[in-house]
């Protein structure tokens, strides 16, 4: 089954799953420290597009959108620091299991011997937070949404499930062709990022006959590349089976970007979403509050679903 996607509409709002990174412990605080700054400033991300705005990066109180933001910064950045200092003073004490990600870090050495420093560790604990965790998130959202809206999705994708019966080994899930490519589909039609950074010339170039000088930017937009007719048949609509019948070059399909600066976690994204997905789906019935087709909306640098998405959730009755 298909369905026609409307045109990317430009609203801004939020919405996300905050709680898909609390797998790695040490960010947990973190986490719930920004659920806590949401409730206390109300819908604070509705505005972050303005601080990417020079002439508006003024701190005029934490009622400001560059307040506020500054605010919210140095209150993570210590809370991550504190989280730090503790967990170094657990390894040192033999208190900690050394599983998480944090207790990794502070025991990864370099060829020297060298740990990493504390501002390091922050700067990796940083990506984590806001590069590897809502992003994924916001897949997943989607994902869910696109299984539950086409009714022959949702048939498939379950009864690739059910022929795992009780054995939901993590490479068996990882190799269920449909589920993969519902998650490919999932990242094609509405990729997280919608484009790519800029890349700056720094000598002249020429591509295909046009001359490029120095200091000329470029920049990929992944959405129109993925909406591209000559590449893809109906573009606009949900068909997993697309990938399927056909394996997309890196030139076709770059959920991830492309080339050397390519996201380095997109092994683990795809395998996260699809034990996310298969866990949750085995456990539980979902379904949509409303059948309207939902639209993406711009949160930050990301596209993600609308704060006013809603899915009502009930655990699976087991056989007595």
């Amino acid at each position: 089954m298909t369905t026609n996607i409307p045109n990317l509409p430009t609203v801004k709002s939020t919405s996300g799953l905050l709680r898909t990174l609390r797998m790695f412990g040490s960010i947990v605080r973190p986490l719930e420290f920004m659920e806590r700054r949401k409730a206390k400033y109300g819908d604070f991300y509705q505005v972050t597009f303005l601080i990417f705005f020079t002439w508006l990066q003024k701190d005029w109180g934490k009622y400001s959108p560059w307040g506020r933001f500054l605010l919210i910064k140095q209150e993570i950045r210590t809370l991550i620091y504190e989280e730090i200092e503790d967990r170094r003073e657990a390894i040192a004490n033999n208190q900690s299991e050394y599983r998480d990600i944090l207790s990794l870090l502070l025991m990864a050495k370099d060829e020297t011997g060298e740990g990493m420093s504390d501002e390091e560790l922050h700067d990796e604990l940083i990506t984590l937070l806001f590069a590897g965790h809502e992003t994924t998130a916001s897949a997943l959202t989607w994902l869910f949404y696109w299984i539950h809206y086409l009714p022959e999705v949702n048939r498939q994708v379950h009864q690739e499930l059910d022929s795992l019966e009780e054995n939901l080994d993590n490479m068996a899930i990882a190799n269920l062709p449909y589920l993969d490519a519902t998650i490919k589909e999932t990242l094609r039609i509405y990729p997280i990022a919608a484009g790519t950074f800029a890349r700056v010339l720094t000598q002249p170039m020429s591509i295909r006959n046009h001359q490029f000088d120095t200091d000329t930017w470029f920049m990929i937009s992944i959405y129109n590349l993925h909406h591209q007719e000559d590449i893809y048949l109906n573009a606009d609509r949900f068909m997993p089976e697309r990938f399927l019948t056909k394996n997309y070059s890196n030139y076709e399909y770059m959920p991830f970007g492309g080339g050397n600066r390519r996201c380095i976690g997109s092994a683990l994204a795809l395998l996260e979403m699809k034990l996310v997905t298969a866990t949750i789906l085995s456990r539980f019935d979902l379904a949509l509050v409303s059948k309207r087709p939902m639209l993406p909306v711009r949160r930050g640098l990301t596209l993600a679903a609308p704060a006013s998405f809603k899915m009502t959730i009930k655990a699976k009755k087991t056989a007595s």
